[in-house]
């Protein structure tokens, strides 16, 4: 996954494509450069309820150059589309305070990237059990 992706970037990369196969192939391509997550991350204590596939998610605390935390985020599944969708979501929020990533309107990028008319019902609750689970993550941080 390119690091350097701002979600503003994101945005306009899905902006280009016209239909949702496209769309689709783009997301594939973006899980491909997750990366793997080491075999001991993926515990039942890392799985993220809610999912038809397997997800896992842990995250790290770090200090900012600013003194402040933020919260770093890695996620993996066995699922190729469930991968591109987690992309989307450490773009979205890897390397925020915990009160920027409640405040973030994730509902409002999901439609403008045009997933809410495309993905099934069951990958769209999947992907709001991560976006759940990285919520509470936020909030129960204490740095």
């Amino acid at each position: 996954m390119d690091k350097d992706l701002t979600i503003d970037e994101l945005m306009e990369n899905f902006s280009l494509f016209e239909d949702w196969e496209d769309k689709y192939r783009y997301l594939l391509e973006l899980g491909e450069g997750l990366g793997d997550m080491p075999l001991a991350d993926k515990t039942e204590a890392n799985k993220v309820e809610g999912c038809t596939s397997q997800v896992w998610l842990t995250y790290e605390l770090k200090k900012g150059d600013d003194g402040l935390g933020r919260l770093y985020f890695k996620a993996d599944s066995d699922a190729h589309i469930v991968k591109g969708l987690i992309a989307i979501l450490l773009t979205v929020y890897n390397g925020k305070m915990p009160q920027d990533i409640l405040a973030i309107d994730i509902r409002e990028i999901f439609k403008k990237l045009g997933l809410d008319e495309n993905l099934s019902p069951t990958r769209r609750n999947g992907f709001f059990s991560m976006v759940k689970k990285i919520h509470e993550t936020a909030a129960a941080v204490d740095w």
